[in-house]
């Protein structure tokens, strides 16, 4: 989807924003340290751990932050998060999905909710607009890894199933249950990717115009401020003409 591609621009270009980065940077590690608690410390023996510590290197986290969190797993430390996916619609009608690590369900739900009702949008059941996106695997190279051919062919190899490649960058998809063999494979033909995590992509998207745009943009950036989000998901559509002005 061209709308999944811009809105991951635009969280690229936002994140280059110290506070933003911060912020990311503490998902990151409640990630990898649910990862181990969940499984082996040793990223080689978890795969859930081995992507989650991947998509950390790949956002510049330091080391000892990794490293740090693992040990919190190791040790028992820490609190023990539920994971929570909340779905609804945003304005016009655009479907989003939030996924939320939360150690009160209660206080996630509020906010969430409340989130959707002040920024234009509503809050609905779980599966409400799932059926709007399919879970997959997502590896994204910059575009001077190769050219199309040479990228699509390492895919092919690799296991995966579909490639999207622009000026930009090579976006790869695979099943989500093979992201970890697809993304591995891709490594040793490559190198090592900008982005390897799971996602949800739009199979249908709803066009937006600026005041659109801005609307859900509003939206989003009030959901991703609250530290229980891991991450928001919308099926939007729009011009690049709209885009710029953004």
């Amino acid at each position: 989807m061209a709308g999944h591609s811009k809105w991951a621009n635009i969280q690229h270009r936002k994140g280059r924003q110290d506070k933003i980065r911060g912020k990311l940077f503490s998902k990151l590690s409640k990630e990898i340290t649910v990862a181990a608690k969940m499984g082996d410390p040793d990223p080689e023996k978890n795969p859930r751990l081995r992507l989650a510590v991947k998509e950390a290197r790949s956002n510049s986290m330091p080391k000892d932050n990794i490293d740090r969190a693992i040990k919190k797993a190791a040790g028992g430390e820490g609190d023990d998060y539920v994971e929570i996916r909340y779905e609804g619609y945003g304005p016009g009608g655009v479907a989003v999905i939030v996924e939320a690590m939360t150690d009160n369900k209660n206080r996630t739900a509020s906010t969430v909710r409340s989130t959707f009702t002040k920024n234009g949008g509503s809050l609905g059941e779980t599966g409400s607009v799932g059926f709007m996106f399919d879970r997959v695997g997502e590896v994204v190279y910059a575009a001077s890894v190769g050219d199309n051919d040479t990228v699509m062919e390492a895919a092919i190899e690799a296991g995966a199933e579909d490639v999207e490649s622009s000026e930009d960058n090579h976006v790869v998809y695979c099943a989500d249950t093979d992201l970890n063999d697809v993304s591995s494979a891709l490594e040793t033909a490559l190198g090592e990717s900008e982005s390897t995590k799971l996602i949800w992509k739009p199979t249908t998207s709803t066009e937006l115009d600026l005041e659109g745009m801005q609307k859900l943009m509003k939206l989003i950036d009030a959901l991703e401020d609250d530290d229980d989000i891991q991450r928001v998901t919308a099926n939007f559509e729009a011009s690049d003409e709209v885009m710029e002005q953004l």
